[in-house]
């Protein structure tokens, strides 16, 4: 091979000026990547196909179409390892020196660095074989694979027809249990190059942030391989049964992050949330202007309700830190009926861009659908007020209680026959850390950032001596 292969090169980072070509991502509209079972009669072992340009017919700083199919066989596999195995693709990608590779299913993006393609990274049989002996050396269960690469804009669409209605037979499963209908979860730890102190806790109630492996994938995988990225871990005792914490995914968060998170509340995004990688489907992001909750995907392409691009709230949320108000989700985790219960649940959602809308809108209360704004709708923050209260959305009988305490603060205003301030809103984010919380108070606020940074200002008395 002409570039070295290893788990060493894992989070890689590509930038633009770096990269000689880039593959899918949010410039293409489709691509995906896939992984299906076949019987060994099936499959020529070590063959690699091509659908369009190859990486030396492209042009540098070009983009294209990417679709990756896998068909693996052995005695021992089954359907449910199929997602498991998918999301391997994204690791052994990465195991590539010159390789950046990011997300999932139909939102995978790459990157193929110039150095590495002047190594001699030229071509997807390269690529192709060198997944195929990763995938029969880090799993022998797998005896036979082979792979196709599609990067031709037409040749992708059927294809990329037949990966979508996979992942709708499995998300459909996957609706199909609940967390009280399990006495074991499962963590996943495949993001911990990108993400350190990051582990996924997988519920049926809460899938995988990227939303490629729910409870059945995870349990399949901890079964052939306890001591794989996936793995189990036993609830324990429950703490909190609305918000969602169990001691045994306390400890499990606790030892994975090397102490750094302590506490996790799988069903909310404002106390103690779940941690994010960064290959997270959507984030769910708190609007203090009506105190509800907006909904983003990353195959969205304009700013959200609050101002704020996915790739700027992005940066915020991921990482493997908690932050309080901005959460990744998975777009299955969206439908579940215990969504974010411990700040409202899926009634405290305001906005959602119409591409995430769309997709579960069947799966979502029918008289709540028509009061949850897009961006088809409110155009941006100063509007959606208004709009909330014109549609009846169940977040306005909420904001009477919420402002109680700024219209006591403010009283004084009126009393000296001074215009009161409109638009005024407070809202309280609890400390991560059980150590308090504080409060940010918005008057007469138009907001429009490329970057938002909240930054917790220890007290004086406990500095150093």
């Amino acid at each position: 091979m002409p570039v070295d292969v290893g788990p060493v090169y894992e989070g890689e980072r590509i930038r633009a000026k770096q990269m000689y070509v880039e593959l899918g991502g949010p410039k293409m509209e489709k691509h995906f990547e896939l992984v299906r079972v076949k019987s060994a009669k099936d499959i020529k072992d070590g063959q690699v196909v091509l659908h369009g340009p190859d990486l030396k017919d492209m042009e540098a700083g070009s983009t294209h179409p990417i679709g990756i199919f896998v068909e693996v066989s052995g005695p021992e596999l089954e359907e449910d390892l199929e997602a498991v195995f998918e999301r391997r693709i994204h690791e052994f990608c990465n195991f590539v020196n010159g390789i950046m590779h990011l997300n999932q299913r139909y939102t995978n993006w790459m990157r193929i660095s110039t150095a590495a393609f002047e190594k001699g990274l030229n071509s997807f049989q390269l690529l192709g074989t060198i997944l195929i002996r990763l995938y029969k050396a880090e799993l022998p269960i797998i005896k036979k694979a082979q792979v196709t690469f599609y990067t031709d804009a037409k040749d992708i669409e059927k294809p990329h027809e037949f990966a979508m209605s996979i992942y709708e037979k499995r998300d459909e499963r996957a609706r199909t249990i609940h967390d009280e209908d399990v006495d074991m979860f499962y963590g996943c730890v495949l993001c911990q190059s990108f993400a350190p102190t990051h582990a996924c806790c997988i519920t049926p109630d809460r899938t995988s942030l990227c939303g490629s492996i729910n409870w059945f994938d995870a349990r399949a995988a901890a079964k052939v391989d306890p001591k794989g990225p996936l793995f189990e871990v036993p609830p324990g005792e429950c703490l909190n049964l609305e918000a969602g914490e169990y001691t045994g995914i306390n400890e499990m968060i606790k030892k994975r992050s090397l102490g750094e998170i302590e506490r996790i509340y799988l069903f909310s995004g404002m106390e103690f949330p779940h941690t994010s990688c960064g290959c997270f489907e959507a984030i769910d992001f708190y609007i203090p202007e009506v105190n509800g909750h907006g909904i983003v995907d990353r195959n969205y392409n304009d700013v959200a309700i609050n101002g704020l691009p996915f790739s700027a709230m992005a940066n915020q949320t991921g990482g493997g830190k908690q932050m309080p108000g901005f959460n990744g989700i998975s777009i299955q985790y969206i439908v579940s009926p215990k969504y974010q219960q411990y700040d409202g649940g899926i009634e405290n959602i305001v906005w959602m861009n119409k591409g995430v809308k769309d997709r579960v809108a069947e799966f979502l209360p029918k008289d709540l659908i028509p009061k949850i704004a897009t961006e088809e709708d409110v155009p941006d923050i100063n509007g959606l007020k208004k709009w909330l209260e014109d549609v009846e959305h169940p977040i306005v009988s909420t904001w009477a209680e919420a402002l109680g305490e700024e219209e006591e603060e403010e009283g004084e205003w009126a009393a000296e026959g001074a215009m009161v301030p409109m638009g005024t809103q407070a809202f309280t984010i609890p400390g991560a850390g059980g150590s308090g919380g504080f409060k940010i108070i918005l008057k007469n606020c138009k907001i429009h950032a490329e970057s938002i940074i909240i930054k917790k200002i220890e007290p004086k008395g406990r500095k150093k001596q």
